[in-house]
């Protein structure tokens, strides 16, 4: 059996925390930026955990 490869894309967009969960940044942050207020700009800088729908698919793209 070969090697599991590491889906690249995902490597860049998640992370694992201390405890083994995955995080992710918040969308919304890239452009089109005059028109949100500095509350949701600020609240869009954190990281969150993902969903429990996704989780499943984004453990099998990262294998290590």
């Amino acid at each position: 059996m070969p090697k599991m490869k590491t889906h690249r894309g995902a490597a860049k967009r998640f992370k694992r925390t201390g405890t083994g969960k995955i995080s992710r940044m918040k969308s919304g942050k890239s452009h089109i930026l005059t028109k949100k207020s500095m509350k949701r700009k600020r609240h869009l800088r954190k990281e969150t955990l993902i969903s429990a729908a996704d989780l499943k698919r984004v453990e099998q793209m990262l294998p290590n």
